[in-house]
């Protein structure tokens, strides 16, 4: 019996769970070919929720969706375990041990086979280099971080509370992250405020700094100076044309000799692939270690690996690095993959932007449209804003659960709003 066609996926974050779970339903579940996809984690979370996840005012246990579980129901393997190398030659890839916390080894090192290989192994923050900053910063890139932050937030939370003291906190990156991990933790102040235990509600400084000249530069200036001047109305401090220095167990050290200090200090300022993609030999890569990639989303150097989401780089079209690019070249190779197994050459993709959408907690809201006119500010338009937000997370859901699944996490989500606090207390 001839083997079958074998696709690995690695990483199972928007582009990577989407691809795998269309693919599955299509040739997997034909026959046509084995799709496995291989992730560090057990669970998939839509990452443009981490800020909320991070201040506690989302539960992240209704909003992971299972590997194994979403594997089982389309038709596709899911591999646990972190990329550590690849052979092109032998067309195999190496898994990293996976180690418990205690530092016992679960599953020892092991070797993957394909015949052709999606990376799509996402990207963190780009400390640049700045001293201090590795061991002195938190990072949001993923639930491990998010949970390890709330952790932090909330204990500090509470010193403040029984200290009647006032909890500094310090952002570094003025982008859609940082923005509105800001307006998210006052958010979780004010529902933390209501289980105070009869004490006064400490004050939280928080100060946003952001080394260009306006914050959410993705943005149409009027969306910038409107966010900023919302964050600055519920208190936080916003930085511009400020270039960190380097930081320490204390705070921030600016360009300009000025120091923040901050009990909880956050890097959240920009993006580079993980610095696994050095280690897949001879390959090209953008200045951020991105995977260069044709138009067709194949590496420059091998017809057989393919690079999306955050990881690649188009070098003729580069896209921003945002979940909305990460699930449309999804989509493009979910589409093109069948065919191109069977020998047809590979359309081209070609980004569409539908626009963009950014929400400050409860307080307000805006987004543009694909023409790039801005919707959103005030309270009825800023309340559109923020909904637009929630549905683009609602269809994410949709799309890997079904329609029947997608509406019964709905209704999960309303309930608990009866059952659980509104921000994490535990």
């Amino acid at each position: 019996m001839a083997q079958k066609f074998r696709v690995v996926i690695v990483g199972g974050g928007v582009a990577g769970l989407a691809l795998a779970t269309r693919l599955g339903d299509s040739i997997g579940k034909s026959g046509r070919a084995e799709i496995t996809l291989v992730d560090k984690s057990f669970a998939h979370v839509w990452k443009p929720m981490l800020h909320c996840f991070a201040a506690g005012t989302a539960a992240n246990e209704n909003d992971r969706i299972s590997f194994l579980s979403q594997a089982s129901r389309h038709h596709f393997e899911f591999w646990p375990g972190e990329i550590a190398g690849m052979d092109r030659k032998a067309k195999t890839i190496t898994l990293a041990p996976v180690v418990e916390p205690t530092g016992e080894v679960i599953l020892d090192e092991r070797k993957l086979e394909y015949d052709a290989l999606v990376l799509s192994i996402g990207s963190r923050a780009n400390d640049f280099g700045t001293p201090g900053v590795a061991e002195h910063c938190l990072f949001i890139d993923n639930l491990v971080d998010a949970n390890g932050f709330n952790d932090r937030f909330r204990a500090e939370l509470l010193k403040a509370f029984g200290n009647n003291e006032q909890l500094d906190i310090a952002i570094v990156g003025g982008g859609a992250t940082g923005t509105q991990l800001a307006a998210e933790l006052h958010k979780a102040l004010d529902l933390a405020s209501l289980y105070s235990f009869g004490k006064k509600p400490p004050k939280l400084n928080i100060t946003l700094l952001e080394a260009g000249p306006r914050i959410l530069p993705a943005f149409p200036e009027a969306v910038s100076a409107a966010a900023q001047k919302e964050l600055e109305k519920i208190g936080v401090s916003v930085k511009t044309s400020a270039m960190v220095s380097g930081a320490d167990g204390k705070g921030f050290m600016l360009k300009d000799g000025t120091r923040i200090p901050a009990t909880l200090r956050v890097w959240a300022a920009g993006v580079k692939a993980p610095d696994v993609t050095r280690k897949f030999g001879d390959l090209k890569l953008s200045r951020s270690g991105q995977l260069e990639v044709r138009p067709t989303l194949q590496l420059v150097e091998d017809d057989s690996i393919f690079a999306m989401g955050d990881c690649a780089f188009i070098a003729d079209k580069p896209v921003a690095p945002t979940a909305q690019a990460a699930r449309q070249q999804a989509h493009h190779l979910a589409r093109c993959m069948p065919a191109w197994i069977n020998g047809r050459p590979l359309k081209p993709f070609a980004f569409h932007n539908k626009g963009a959408v950014v929400a400050l907690g409860d307080y307000n809201g805006w987004g543009t449209f694909p023409g790039g006119k801005v919707f959103g500010g005030g309270w009825l338009r800023g309340i559109s804003a923020r909904m637009v937000h929630l549905m683009l997370y609602r269809q994410h859901q949709f799309e890997l659960y079904g329609t029947f699944r997608g509406l019964m996490s709905c209704l999960v989500d309303w309930l608990d709003v009866f059952v659980r606090p509104s921000v994490r207390l535990d």
